[in-house]
This record gives C-alpha cells, structure tokens and sequence, in this order.
C-alpha cells in the first residue's frame, strides 16, 4: 500500500473525496457522520472555503485511483479570513443563514462558528501566519503519509512567503498531539483558548521537489 500512495496537487474533481474524509475525521479524528443534521456541515467549515478560496495549497494522497487523505489550508491567515467573509458566506447564505438566536444545539454552534471568520485572527498566532488542516482515511495513517502532506504543505507555504505555520487541535485528541510534536511543533500559549490547542513551527524544511 505504502509504495504507491503518492500526493498530488488538488483538482476539482476531488472535492467529493475530500469532503468525505472531512466528515469521516471530523469528531476530535473519529467518524462524525451522522452527528449535525447535514453531514455536509463540517466540511462546509473546515474543508469547502480552502478548496474554493485557495486550491492552489490543497493537496491530496491518493491510493490507485482513490483520494484517501488530503492537507489544506493558506499562507495568510487574516487574508484567509476576509475573503471568507466576502465570499465564502454569501456563497452558502442559502445554507447557513445569519442566526438570529443563541446556539441552542451542536448545528447551531457549528453554524455560529461559520459566521464567526474572525475568531481565527489571534494577536499570539501572528509569527505563525500559515495555518492548515490534514486528514486521512484510518487506513492510511500511521504510516508516514501525513508527514508527507504536512511537509509538502509546509514547503508550498514557505514558497508563498510564509514564515510560521499554525494549527488548532482539539485538546482531546491525544494522538493528533502526538503527531505534531514528531513534526516539530511546540504549543504556542493562547489566554482561554478552549477546547483547543494550537501549536506551531517555521516553515523551513530542506529543499526538495515535491512536484
């Protein structure tokens, strides 16, 4: 198996696949189909406006034919967040209309989030301007797949001009912890950050090809 998962620049015909993987991921790295009302919802969120906004830095592994894991994200978090708001919202508004009451059930949290871009802009995470998102089907992790998606990420955000990368993980999700410190990510101190972690590291990775 190992031997011919290979990664490869995103293409629009593999919006479906990443949108699957999203929601087979997105419960703190367990299975979340099934728990929003529309498993669309978590990828909506957290793998739609990357794929739409900047497929330039969406890459996928791929198993034969089959996209089985994928890492996306941006080189520049506060422009990320705008054009989110310019476009990402208007072009679901059919979907996620403005709330007009306070989250009363995990949708409504979630959709709050979606109208909420700017809860990503924090004054500590300014040194790590990149931030990203990478999963794989259970199948094919563990075995080095996503240190090879990370470093293509960090690599294609380097060239982007970006010095530091970010990531905000659940704090929960021990083994995700585990990965990132073999990447060589440290925690980054962030006043009441929730149920989250972030962590980052510099962009810089020997030069290599990935292409």
């Amino acid at each position: 198996m190992d031997s011919i998962a290979t990664i490869r620049r995103y293409t629009d015909r593999d919006h479906d696949a990443v949108y699957d993987i999203c929601v087979r991921t997105a419960d703190a790295g367990g299975d979340a189909r099934g728990r929003y009302a529309d498993d669309d919802l978590m990828p909506d969120l957290f793998a739609g406006p990357y794929l739409h906004l900047e497929p330039e830095l969406a890459f996928v592994l791929t198993h034969g034919d089959r996209v089985v894991g994928y890492v996306i994200g941006t080189a520049d978090t506060p422009a990320f967040v705008r054009a989110y708001r310019r476009e990402w919202i208007p072009r679901l508004a059919h979907r996620y209309p403005v709330p007009t009451r306070p989250p009363a059930t995990p949708d409504d949290e979630m959709i709050a989030l979606h109208h909420r871009p700017e809860r990503m802009l924090l004054p500590d995470l300014a040194a790590y301007p990149a931030h990203l998102h990478v999963d794989l089907l259970p199948g094919y992790q563990g075995r080095g797949h996503g240190r090879r998606l990370v470093e293509t990420f960090l690599r294609a955000a380097a060239r982007a001009g970006a010095p530091g990368l970010h990531v905000g993980m659940v704090t929960a999700n021990e083994r995700a912890r585990g990965f990132y410190d073999r990447l060589g990510f440290h925690e980054i101190p962030v006043p009441d950050p929730g149920p989250v972690t972030y962590l980052g590291r510099t962009t810089e990775l020997p030069e290599r090809d990935d292409r």
